[in-house]
């Protein structure tokens, strides 16, 4: 299993590598940063652009300006924006929002979601299969930033039946807010309730419908009676051994849905004004700037390689057979 897990992790290293350098080739050959700074009114002084000049390398081939800014980024330093903001210190902080705002909805999609699936595909053709059929489809087609904004409109009509505001939407806390360290945690929880419901709601919708159909190809299989038969109860054998069979081909989805959602989430950032990496990715391709595009693009590809190897370890946890290769 370890060989198998290292094989895999190889591999991912090799395509995170490629995608940024892809990533960064496409930037650089389409943006134009110097352009962008000498518009500006009133423009900046020549040696600024020429010092921006050097910082970017503009003087070097893609391949070998490619090269230089790994060598940094192995160290530790991923360059400057274009407003000469250090990249490294800003990474930081939005990896940390973006993490705050989707670990936590992804979470209860994927829980709720199995949940419902699998209760969906016990009761097939009942009420509740029916229900949860048409919710899913419901959510499944209402855009993220119609869902988004519903939400808000709920949210501030509960606050207002209640006469105070128990839920908050904007920002990821109330800025130059005072108070004791619970205060703090209570605010960014009231700031966390929409925007995580608004995640949820879509992943559970999604990975319900993908859940039901793999119970249901295992509900009739032969190992199921073949464990009630050995003295297990319905519930006995669904949970411990149908279940786990149905989890094997929701591993991949599991683990890739989160390394795509982080970024992928771009529109929930934006309505809600949380400035995490997608609505970063937005403000570097608004500006031209090839390394926050870059180092977006790099964070995306960890996150992608991270999910797709925690698919394999899920997989091999999973299923017996791929640990014995």
């Amino acid at each position: 299993m370890a060989g198998f897990l290292l094989r895999r992790l190889v591999n991912y290293v090799v395509l995170a590598l490629v995608a940024t350098f892809l990533a960064f080739t496409l930037a650089s050959v389409t943006f134009d940063p110097i352009g962008v700074l000498e518009q500006r009114k009133p423009p900046p002084p020549a040696a600024t652009i020429e010092a921006k000049r050097k910082d970017l390398h503009l003087d070097q081939p893609i391949p070998q300006r490619f090269v230089t800014w790994m060598s940094g980024v192995v160290r530790g330093d991923f360059g400057h924006t274009i407003t000469e903001r250090p990249i490294t210190d800003e990474l930081g902080r939005r990896v940390g929002v973006s993490l705050r705002l989707f670990l936590l909805g992804i979470t209860l999609g994927i829980g709720f979601g199995v949940l419902l699936g699998v209760v969906s595909a016990i009761r097939q053709y009942k009420f509740s299969d029916y229900f949860a059929t048409l919710f899913s489809f419901v959510l499944l087609s209402t855009p993220v930033f119609v869902l988004g904004n519903l939400l808000k409109i709920g949210a501030q009509d509960i606050n207002d039946a209640v006469g105070t505001n128990v839920l908050l939407f904007v920002g990821e806390t109330t800025p130059n807010f005072q108070g004791t360290w619970f205060e703090h945690l209570w605010d960014r929880l009231q700031h966390l309730i929409v925007p995580t419901l608004t995640i949820a709601l879509g992943q559970i919708a999604y990975y319900s419908r993908y859940q039901r159909s793999s119970m249901l190809d295992v509900l009739g299989s032969d190992f199921l009676r073949t464990a009630q038969a050995k003295g297990l109860t319905r519930r006995q054998a669904l949970f411990k051994h149908g279940l786990r069979t149905a989890l094997i081909p929701m591993a991949t989805l599991f683990a890739f849905g989160f390394g795509l959602l982080v970024v992928g989430g771009t529109f929930t950032e934006r309505i809600f004004n949380w400035f995490g990496m997608g609505h970063w990715l937005i403000e570097g391709i608004s500006t031209q700037d090839t390394n926050v595009t870059a180092t977006v693009t790099l964070f995306v590809a960890v996150c992608v390689l991270f999910s797709g190897w925690l698919a394999d370890v899920l997989y091999a946890a999973l299923d017996p057979r791929i640990r014995v290769n």
